[in-house]
C-alpha cells in the first residue's frame, strides 16, 4: 500500500522543508510546494492524501487556494490543513468559509500537526 501524500505549500523553503520532514517520519511521502500557482498545479495533477497551506503566499492568498481546491471537482475532496501566523478570529473565520479542515498556527506543535496530518488522510485515504 502506498504511503499517503502530504502536499506542503508555505514559501519560507526552510519551514516548508521543516514540515515536510515531520511529515516523512509520520510515514508520509511529501512534496513541496513554494506558492499558491504551483500549489494548485501540483495538486491537480496528483492530488494529495492531505494539503498543508500557509495563508500568506507571495502570488495568490492561502485562502484563495483553498477555495480554488474546494471547487475542483478534482481536488474537493483533499483535506486543507492550514499552518499559518494569522491568529485572529476573522483569520479563522475566514478559513472555516473558505472549507479548511483545520486551522494551525505558527509557532506550531509537531504533534498537534502530525495528527491533524494522520487524522485526515486516514479520512481520505484513496484505494
Amino acid at each position: 500500500m502506498p504511503q499517503p501524500d502530504v502536499l506542503v505549500v508555505e514559501d519560507d523553503r526552510e519551514l516548508n522543508e521543516m514540515v515536510g520532514a515531520y511529515a516523512s517520519l509520520a510515514g508520509f511521502t511529501y512534496r513541496p510546494a513554494l506558492s499558491g500557482g504551483e500549489a494548485l498545479a501540483e495538486a491537480r495533477r496528483h492530488p494529495p492524501a492531505v494539503m498543508v497551506l500557509d495563508l500568506m503566499l507571495p502570488d495568490i492568498s492561502g485562502f484563495d487556494v483553498c477555495r480554488e481546491v474546494k471547487r475542483d471537482e478534482q481536488t474537493h475532496d483533499v483535506p486543507v490543513v492550514l499552518l499559518t501566523a494569522l491568529d485572529g478570529a476573522e483569520s479563522r473565520q475566514r478559513g472555516r468559509e473558505c472549507g479548511a479542515a483545520e486551522y494551525l498556527t505558527k509557532p506550531f506543535d509537531p504533534d498537534v500537526l502530525l495528527q491533524a496530518l494522520t487524522r485526515h488522510a486516514r479520512q481520505n485515504a484513496r484505494p
